[in-house]
């Protein structure tokens, strides 16, 4: 009996796991990717991913056999997005973004010690980048939007987070050392905002800027991806200026309670 807490928070943990894992694409993802990706044997996945299906948070798409996030999961953001009104804040800010520059500009928010893909505006340039797309999730210090975010955290958080692995799992390992994101995150502090020098795909560029919180604590990032050429030295100033612009703007409207 003494156990059952126990259990029961493990199942919550693993459903959790679960659908952030589907949730990553809107195309959805197959059996084997999602036991492979969560560390659980297959026939937990299975037991799992029917229970969800049975409750319509999940729902597998019958001619690609990929497990996709359910009806039941639009209806309970639907009632978040009344909690949390973003994107009336938010959306204006992307548009001006991608007029300006031509590139495709994104909204991420930290959860843990990740940064979550929320929104995303397509820019008119033909050429773009396509990284980065609404349910991305990447590890603080990885990518422009959580470099901008753990480059404004308190020291001893960003050596917490350090301590917990930040941006070294086996994906982005090659690129992403403990010394190359002390640097980056260097370089971000003393210029306001990230640069992302195709560390994540080679050839697809990045750069960010932190959003702050009523707390004032950087809680959320703006960032424009595209490809290696435009973002050239010459012109990341102009760039990184929008950036901060828009990110103040944000900040500002959640500071107010807008």
């Amino acid at each position: 009996m003494t156990n059952s807490p126990v259990q029961g928070a493990q199942v919550v943990s693993r459903v959790a796991a679960l659908l952030r894992l589907v949730g990553r694409r809107p195309e959805g993802s197959p059996v084997a990717e999602l036991v492979r990706d969560s560390g659980l044997t297959r026939p937990t996945v299975h037991r799992l991913l029917a229970s969800l299906a049975a409750e319509g948070l999940l729902e597998r798409d019958e001619s690609s056999n990929l497990w996709q996030l359910g009806p039941e999961i639009q209806i309970l953001g639907a009632i978040a997005v009344g909690r949390f009104p973003l994107e009336a804040i938010v959306q204006p800010s992307l548009e001006r973004l991608s007029d300006a520059t031509g590139e495709s500009s994104f909204f991420s928010i930290r959860r843990g010690n990740e940064t979550v893909c929320l929104m995303r505006e397509e820019g008119s340039f033909p050429v773009r980048s396509f990284v980065l797309f609404e349910g991305v999730r990447f590890p603080l210090g990885v990518a422009s939007a959580g470099t901008a975010i753990m480059a404004f955290l308190p020291e001893d958080e960003q050596e917490r987070i350090f301590d917990e692995g930040a941006g070294r799992t086996a994906e982005f390992a090659e690129n992403h050392s403990v010394e190359a994101i002390r640097r980056n995150l260097a370089a971000t502090r003393e210029t306001g905002y990230s640069v992302n020098p195709g560390l994540v795909l080679e050839g697809s560029w990045g750069m960010g800027a932190a959003v702050f919180d009523r707390s004032q604590r950087p809680a959320y990032a703006l960032s424009l991806t595209g490809i290696e050429s435009r973002f050239r030295p010459d012109r990341q100033e102009f760039l990184g200026r929008l950036l901060l612009e828009e990110a103040h703007s944000i900040s500002t409207l959640l500071a107010a309670g807008s």
